[in-house]
């Protein structure tokens, strides 16, 4: 009874962490490139065949894959 309860809330509790975890992980990454992206000068980003209104879906790319 109880000690199953324990276990398999102990078990969701750790689960949810991972998960909260990895989520913090990629927002930080989504973070950082639009950060370093919008660092760079109109012309840098015209270099590397970016314009300014693709940072954020670059960005959201990198963080968590393909948005199809």
């Amino acid at each position: 009874g109880n000690n199953i309860t324990a276990i398999s809330l102990g078990a969701r509790l750790s689960e949810i962490k991972t998960q909260f975890s990895e989520a913090y992980a990629a927002w930080r990454v989504y973070r950082n490139t639009v950060k370093e992206l919008e660092s760079l000068s109109a012309r840098e980003l015209a270099d590397i065949r970016i314009s300014p209104s693709m940072i954020r879906s670059i960005a959201l790319e990198a963080a968590y894959g393909p948005q199809d």
